[in-house]
């Protein structure tokens, strides 16, 4: 028995029979097949980022942080395959020297390429779709050992599926991304009111490149950040940038978002009654200030503080309701929340699997102090949401199942019928696709391995 795994979070773990780190995909294929054969599923894992035991197994762990890096570019088209073990945040160093980058990302980049686009990742912009919708071709090990290649013109028909899978149709060994030329954000960061941030949200979003906001319960003011896209002709324009500091940034990042938040949750855990109190002093700190940089290192945040985080896709104009009814069940329930709400927004897209399929969407994003109960918070939330047609973020804490979610998604079935192609073993199943995609009739007792 390999020791047990547990994600980032401490909100899922799993008891492998064993783990292997395949070099090769010859080797990656050898993993299926021998679970396979033996009646055991596998799962292919990358950083353990997701929130949700959606990487979670008891039969065997493929992991894949001995297949990274780049496998090919090509610079006319802007794309790039990379290995699918690859962190996002290794992504940059290789992208700059091509000229390129990611059209969008998150503000956390710990995770794999596969893993972020397997489980749904995105950022903020309404012109622009999650992490997933830049893949335009993969290699994928299926459930039955075979090496398809997915793209533009071979199985063109299987990369709505493929690009945002769940982890359920096979493991992802190479992904290839469509980059675009590399460019900067002007920042602007500012204070403002809750309900009038609230109310504006919609038209705020779409006036701008990318718009999200931060707001501390028990406060009445939020913090915007408005990112605007600036073309990069070259290195000659870094005199363009005017980043922050470096000790702007580590006041910021470190002692700010990690040391200072870190130390004051901890706390509050033992005076939760204080948390009104040091949310309203946070607030009351908050400054506007102005700055330009290359996107990637304005897209993501270092994140030290472990916490908990449950997200909901709705439809875009139903996030000023939803927020309205999340602030006052945190009122009448009397809850202690210390950690922000985040809202953000993405473009539609045709991903089946996707939360924004066929709908502009906004995000809305709970979060809890790891050590906190994020029970009863979670589920007062998750309801609020679940009723504006909600969907959950496949990478985040739900409760929601297969009949729920099958009338949210249109191309759901036609989903489940590609995963029947794709595995019709369910080698790749664990609980949480059983939960979320159903289970499979047929059932194996495992054997030895």
């Amino acid at each position: 028995m390999t020791q047990r795994w547990h994600n980032w979070a401490r909100s899922a773990e799993s008891h492998p029979a064993i783990e292997v780190q395949p070099r090769t995909i010859d080797q990656v294929i050898a993993s299926v097949q021998r679970a396979r054969e033996t009646g055991h599923t596998a799962k292919p894992i990358g950083a353990s980022h997701s929130f949700s035991a959606i990487g979670a197994t008891d039969g065997v762990r493929i992991d894949l942080s001995r297949l990274r890096g780049l496998v090919s570019a090509d610079t006319q088209r802007g794309q790039v395959t990379l290995w699918g073990g690859t962190h996002l945040w290794e992504i940059p160093s290789i992208l700059e020297p091509l000229g390129l980058a990611l059209e969008n990302m998150g503000d956390i980049d710990r995770q794999t390429i596969t893993g972020a686009t397997q489980t749904g990742t995105h950022g903020t912009g309404l012109g622009f779709g999650g992490i997933s919708t830049q893949i335009v071709g993969a290699t994928i090990v299926t459930g039955t050992g075979e090496l398809l290649t997915v793209s533009e013109t071979e199985h063109r028909e299987l990369l709505p599926a493929v690009a945002l899978g769940l982890g359920a149709l096979g493991v992802l060994v190479t992904v290839t991304l469509q980059c675009v030329p590399r460019f900067l954000l002007d920042v602007v960061e500012a204070p403002a009111k809750f309900d009038e941030v609230r109310e504006s949200f919609v038209e705020r979003s779409k006036a701008v490149d990318h718009f999200e906001f931060y707001w501390f319960p028990h406060t009445e003011g939020v913090r915007t950040k408005t990112n605007t896209r600036v073309p990069y002709d070259g290195p000659g324009q870094d005199s363009e940038a005017q980043p922050l500091s470096p000790v702007s940034r580590f006041v910021d990042e470190e002692l700010a978002n990690n040391v200072t938040l870190g130390t004051l949750l901890f706390l509050q855990r033992f005076a939760p009654g204080s948390t009104p109190s040091i949310n309203r002093m946070i607030e009351g700190v908050s400054s506007r200030r102005t700055y330009t940089d290359v996107s990637h290192r304005v897209f993501v945040t270092h994140r030290r503080v472990r916490f908990r985080e449950m997200e909901y896709s709705v439809p875009l104009e139903a996030v000023p309701e939803a927020l309205s009814e999340i602030r006052a069940v945190i009122d009448r329930r009397g809850l202690k929340i210390s950690f922000p709400l985040e809202v953000r927004s993405a473009a539609a897209d045709d991903l089946m699997m996707s939360t924004a399929h066929g709908r502009a969407s906004g995000y809305i994003a709970v979060h809890r102090y790891w050590r906190d109960d994020h029970t009863e918070y979670f589920r007062e939330a998750e309801a609020i949401l679940a009723a504006h047609d909600g969907r959950p973020h496949w990478g985040k804490m739900h409760t929601q199942t297969a009949d729920a979610l099958r009338v949210r998604y249109p191309r759901f079935e036609d989903f489940i019928a590609i995963r029947d192609r794709l595995d019709p073993d369910r080698v790749f199943a664990n609980p949480y696709l059983d939960r979320v995609l159903g289970t499979s009739s047929d059932s194996a007792n495992p054997q030895q391995l």
